[in-house]
């Protein structure tokens, strides 16, 4: 089992940016998959930035090109750059482990299935 601690949450006015960590340990199998998903109040979670060992990293189409997903080269830290922040993408933030190799394929909304280990999150919130 992986276990995962995310930080570096906050509160940020619109346009702002934020950085969010997430410190993994415990590897109990390999680990294909890396990624950060978010839920909002009231919806569903949602992946939003996955990073493959092999495949490189996909990004879903509502944070493609403001957000960035990467690891450290040991692969123990995994990261999200947050860039133009809006109010939409205020949410609780969750980073996440797979084992499976086909973790960045299939639907965005079925890649969460896919995730075994995740963390406790840690709160985004934007303001106008």
């Amino acid at each position: 089992q992986v276990q995962l601690v995310e930080s570096g949450g906050g509160s940020v006015q619109a346009g702002g940016s934020l950085r969010l960590s997430c410190a993994a340990s415990g590897y109990a199998a390999i680990t294909y998959c890396m990624g950060w998903f978010r839920q909002a109040p009231g919806k569903e979670r949602e992946g939003i930035a996955i990073i493959h060992r092999y495949s490189g990293t996909s990004y879903t189409d509502s944070v493609k090109g403001r957000f960035t997903i990467s690891q450290d080269n040991a692969k123990n830290n995994l990261y999200l750059q947050m860039n133009s922040l809006n109010p939409e993408d205020t949410a609780m933030y969750y980073c996440a482990a797979s084992g499976w190799y086909d973790c960045d394929s299939g639907s965005w909304s079925s890649r969460v299935t896919k995730y075994t280990d995740w963390g406790q999150g840690t709160q985004v919130t934007v303001s106008s």
